[in-house]
């Protein structure tokens, strides 16, 4: 028994046109919506203000910022906010007197593979204001790279309400009669171009910092989508 022709060609058609219905409509949605936005960190208070969605008014939100602050750098630069404007920042604790420098190490390898990306900026904050001295002697043992990886001091009156307030970590300083020690997070805190802290992880832990790398990229597509839709 023969088939009727014209249902070879209907069946034919709907065989080459899935493919390209799948291609042209159904991939670029799932392209555009593959990341997860990341979280937002710190308190958030319901502002008064509204904005609105498909005609729907929607409260607006206002979230925790790391608040502006003024650092020397291994320069003998003073550092702020404007440093760093419309820029993404990895962040992370540390002092000279540690014997574990690893977060600092791994910062390194992570500034150096981002050398190419002047989106994303790196900072390491020292929690020992006698650092100030040594800055320059400590961003050369790991060859930092100018613009690319600040080294930050100050006094404790500016760096521990910083940290403790505004990054969300803890820190401790032990005076000693022979030397002065430092109890501090070994984290590193990863923070829009908003100042809005968007992962906080463990520096010692492979499995976060493997999490970190895949999700400064996803807050790299998210500025990228932000500035091309106007946000």
């Amino acid at each position: 028994m023969k088939r009727n022709p014209i249902k070879k060609v209907l069946i034919l058609v709907s065989i080459l046109a899935i493919p390209g219905f799948l291609f042209f409509y159904l991939l670029p949605h799932f392209a555009k919506n593959r990341y997860k936005s990341l979280p937002i960190f710190g308190k958030k208070i319901v502002a008064t203000t509204f904005h609105s969605v498909k005609g729907k008014k929607i409260p607006d939100t206002i979230y925790h910022v790391v608040p502006d602050f003024k650092l020397i750098n291994q320069h003998n630069d003073t550092v702020s906010w404007k440093s760093f404007e419309n820029k993404i920042v990895v962040l992370n604790l540390f002092y000279a007197g540690a014997r574990n420098q690893q977060a600092n190490q791994y910062i390194k390898q992570l500034s150096d593979s981002y050398e190419q990306k002047p989106l994303v900026k790196f900072v390491s904050l020292s929690v020992d204001p006698a650092d100030i001295d040594r800055l320059k002697n400590i961003a050369a043992d790991f060859k930092a790279r100018e613009g690319k990886w600040d080294f930050l001091a100050g006094d404790t009156a500016q760096t521990y309400p910083l940290i403790r307030q505004g990054l969300l970590l803890d820190v401790v300083s032990d005076e000693g009669k022979e030397k002065s020690s430092f109890i501090f997070s070994h984290k590193i805190v990863l923070i829009d171009n908003l100042h809005r802290i968007r992962g906080i992880y463990d520096a010692d832990n492979a499995e976060a910092n493997a999490r970190l790398e895949d999700e400064i990229k996803v807050l790299i597509a998210e500025y990228l989508r932000n500035v091309k839709d106007g946000r």
